[in-house]
């Protein structure tokens, strides 16, 4: 472990540290293998030398920034590990920005003014995109229950586990739980080889390739192993009252109404909940028994509850993404 001290000269440090240190404070949630302290107009660092060098540079850049404007903010920041000049790009730094220590979680996170919601591994800043992300983001701090409905790719589940994830790391919450039917798309579980659980993994797989882009591996196997985080299937739901949880069910379209209604009533007190579906990939086998257009009809306009309907215009995947979706529903590209 390298030390070295960086002392600001012929410049106020609160316009670098910002009031209460808030903008160091965020510049160091990017480095969270380094022990930042400052103390008057000197931080002291105490880690590996390539996150020391980095940093250093990037105090260098936040100095050179603040001789250019008036004032600095949280987005000048943000701007250092998104220019290739600075940030990420000093050192070749790789940034897992999750950490347990004994106070629990830490790391980086945004405020609801920011587009940014959370920062991943490696440095990957996870950000609403488009309009409906944005409102989805906007709407999680007005309602406890938020239906996200639209086409594939759009980035509802996402957008959603990015929420969780910050809410669990924010300590919003105790617990992330995730769950979907594990309904078959034209596959048999009874042909899938090993146990019910290495039969039902295959549906939940698209959960956990989210949550490994924004929480180190070795930390999430923790996270899991002690329950903090969820993964199961609907029927698993059944009986469970879910309190301080961030709770997200995925693929909606493929439950009955009554299944709906047996998820939706597992809400316990400080709870948030985020349902997303796409109406047009229902894998029942008769697709009148979907009940997530029933349900949302029924529930719209109640009080807490928020609907978004996604879009082909927020289709975030490969450009032929949109295409498709354009082409199976009949519309000329």
């Amino acid at each position: 472990m390298a030390e070295k001290k960086i002392e600001l000269f012929e410049i106020d440090p609160v316009e670098i540290f910002g009031v209460n240190d808030k903008l160091l404070t965020r510049l160091a949630n990017y480095y969270p293998k380094l022990k930042v302290v400052a103390r008057g107009n000197t931080i002291a660092l105490k880690g590996s030398n390539k996150d020391i060098d980095s940093f250093q540079a990037n105090i260098d850049a936040l100095i050179a920034k603040r001789h250019k404007k008036r004032s600095l903010n949280m987005d000048d920041v943000d701007q250092l590990f998104e220019d290739s000049d600075y940030g990420i790009g000093v050192g070749g730094t790789s940034i897992n920005t999750l950490e347990m220590t004994s106070e629990g979680l830490k790391g980086g996170f945004a405020d609801e003014k920011s587009d940014i919601i959370v920062f991943g591994n490696d440095g990957k800043i996870v950000r609403a995109r488009t309009k409906n992300q944005k409102k989805l983001v906007e709407e999680y701090y007005k309602n406890d229950l938020i239906f996200a409905l639209g086409p594939a790719g759009t980035g509802k589940t996402y957008t959603a586990i990015a929420l969780a994830v910050r809410a669990l790391k924010n300590r919003e919450v105790k617990k992330l739980i995730l769950t979907r039917p594990a309904v078959e798309a034209g596959e048999r579980l009874g042909f899938l080889p090993g146990d019910l659980k290495d039969k039902l993994d295959p549906y939940l797989q698209p959960l956990y390739d989210a949550l490994m882009d924004m929480i180190p591996p070795q930390k999430l196997k923790l996270l899991m192993e002690e329950g903090t985080i969820q993964i199961a299937p609907l029927a698993y739901m059944r009986g469970r009252t879910l309190e301080s949880a961030f709770v997200i069910l995925d693929e909606a379209q493929n439950t009955s109404l009554g299944q709906l209604k047996m998820f939706l009533t597992r809400m316990g007190n400080n709870a948030k909940f985020i349902v997303t579906g796409d109406a047009t990939q229902i894998d029942l086998p008769n697709k009148a028994d979907s009940g997530l257009a029933k349900g949302v009809a029924m529930l719209k306009g109640t009080k807490g509850i928020s609907v978004i309907n996604f879009s082909k215009e927020d289709i975030v995947r490969h450009p032929l993404v949109s295409k498709i979706v354009k082409i199976f529903e009949g519309e000329e590209c």
